[in-house]
């Protein structure tokens, strides 16, 4: 391997996956602690100490009719994120974790969207923020706009009693919010991430939980973004790649079930594919 940056990547994962690997086994004897099969090693949490974020999955972002879907944004890929994220939850409250529901919305005035010449105001007025239209439930609505049709999340995704909402303005959760308040209130380490998109609002929440020493765990099957989808590599394989690599670990939906019903991880499962 003659390529520089090639072999500081390895080198890197390789460093990642010890430090999984280490974790792993000393986390072992905690009780209640499972093991969920990952990139760039077998990632051991335990559900008393771990949340589920879910990134914006609203019907703005997800649903026919939506901001993306009326944009002409391809929704294919996050609407197929819905089943297997819908298991994940329902896994999760099972053992008790905690559900976090992050929701891009702003208020009626767009007070909250930056100022005029800034980035996420022009860019978001271009995806039509703010604007009225009609849901497809009938109901008149506003775009990305608080308690509105498009900023509900999905129904087969409903936050349920106990789970926590979140609305946020930018791209990472953390963002003038209070997450990382709620999460070290909570007691919370490890961070279950899924949603939209995976390398714009999933991504910048990832690495803004990665910079406050909180360890996610991606599940690729549990998110979506239609950018880059007529290249070699998308950017959600992209994405991925990096979060493998950086900033956490990489896992999907099964090994995630798997773990949680206590199954043991065969030798010879199927490494993860990008």
């Amino acid at each position: 391997m003659n390529n520089p940056i090639a072999k500081a990547i390895l080198s890197t994962s390789l460093m990642l996956g010890s430090i999984g690997g280490l974790q792993a086994g000393s986390s072992a004897a905690t009780s209640g602690v499972v093991t969920v099969d990952a990139k760039p090693e077998p990632i051991a949490i335990n559900p008393k100490n771990t949340a589920v974020i879910v990134v914006d999955m609203e019907n703005d972002f997800v649903s026919k009719g939506g901001m993306f879907n009326r944009a002409g944004a391809d929704i294919s890929g996050a609407q197929k994120a819905i089943a297997p994220t819908a298991k994940v939850l329902a896994a999760a409250r099972a053992t008790g974790m905690k559900i976090i529901y992050l929701r891009m919305a702003y208020q009626p005035d767009l007070s909250d969207l930056g100022a005029p010449d800034s980035v996420n105001r022009t860019r978001h007025l271009k995806f039509g923020v703010g604007q009225t239209i009609r849901a497809p439930d009938g109901r008149e609505s506003r775009i990305l706009i608080r308690d509105n049709w498009g900023t509900d999340i999905v129904n087969e995704l409903k936050p349920q009693s106990g789970d926590i909402t979140i609305y946020k303005t930018r791209f990472s959760g953390f963002y003038q919010t209070d997450l990382d308040t709620t999460l070290k209130k909570l007691g919370l380490k490890y961070l279950i991430m899924a949603g939209v998109t995976t390398s714009i609002c999933v991504d910048s929440t990832v690495r803004d939980a990665m910079f406050r020493d909180y360890l996610c765990v991606l599940l690729k099957d549990c998110m979506s973004e239609p950018i880059g989808s007529d290249l070699p590599r998308t950017n959600h394989e992209a994405s991925l790649l990096t979060a493998e690599v950086l900033l956490g670990w990489v896992s999907d939906s099964d090994r995630f079930l798997k773990a949680m019903q206590g199954q043991p991880i065969s030798s010879s499962s199927r490494s993860l594919e990008h």
